[in-house]
């Protein structure tokens, strides 16, 4: 498998081509795995379902076909309400500014490092965080046992290794670095923009999708469940 390009972390992007496209609730039905993390996690503000937009179901079905016999793509995170986006940040915030030791720098340096991690919770549909718009997933694979393959690092993991093309410059696994390969290549080919700072992230229709194409986003946020539209 070809390595996985160094990208930088995608700039503001606020160009949206709005699109009522409907939402979709994932199950296993599907061939798809689901194991929604922050109910695991505790989180007082967690989905427990899987929902995304049409689209992003219909190439995450895709992304699958690419994968080898009897190995799944499982789905951790899908579509946050606003409430846990706000609920993130704030829980994980202190924890990233000690790891990167940047407790005492400036507002701006601060932001620069924490939205490689949570976004921010901005409250505004046409710029909205990522997971609020249906069209970002956060995704592993498992093998024909149903075991996760090694990735390097655990899902919300605060580190360097984190970033999706760590271990193609850091000569410490080659398994882990064929495993992120095979994830990155079957959800780019898919059509999905993979997140450089997060290996499990990838984006569709979202404005880090239309950063990267240089084309507006196509996903307004949707920031309660009473607002989704379900196909």
């Amino acid at each position: 498998m070809n390595p996985i390009p160094a990208r930088e972390h995608p700039g503001m992007h606020t160009a949206l081509q709005k699109s009522n496209e409907p939402f979709v609730q994932v199950t296993e039905e599907s061939g798809l795995k689901i194991r929604m993390q922050y109910p695991l996690l505790g989180m007082q503000n967690a989905e427990n379902r899987c929902f995304v937009r049409k689209t992003v179901f219909e190439k995450l079905l895709l992304a699958q076909s690419f994968l080898p016999d009897g190995y799944s793509l499982c789905i951790w995170d899908a579509w946050r309400p606003f409430s846990l986006q706000n609920e993130l940040y704030e829980t994980y915030k202190a924890d990233i500014l000690k790891t990167f030791s940047l407790e005492n720098a400036s507002e701006e340096e601060q932001e620069a490092v924490l939205t490689k991690f949570v976004a921010p919770p901005i409250a505004d549909p046409l710029v909205p965080p990522l997971h609020a718009t249906g069209g970002a997933v956060d995704v592993t694979i498992l093998d024909n046992n149903g075991n996760e393959l090694r990735m390097g690092t655990a899902f919300d993991a605060f580190s360097d290794k984190t970033q999706t093309d760590y271990f193609e410059t850091h000569n410490e696994s080659e398994e882990i670095r064929n495993n992120r390969r095979l994830l990155y290549h079957c959800m780019t080919k898919a059509g999905f923009e993979s997140l450089p700072s997060e290996w499990w992230h990838y984006d569709y229709g979202n404005r880090f999708w239309g950063y990267f194409n240089n084309c507006p986003a196509v996903y307004e946020g949707i920031f309660t469940r009473d607002k989704i539209n379900l196909l």
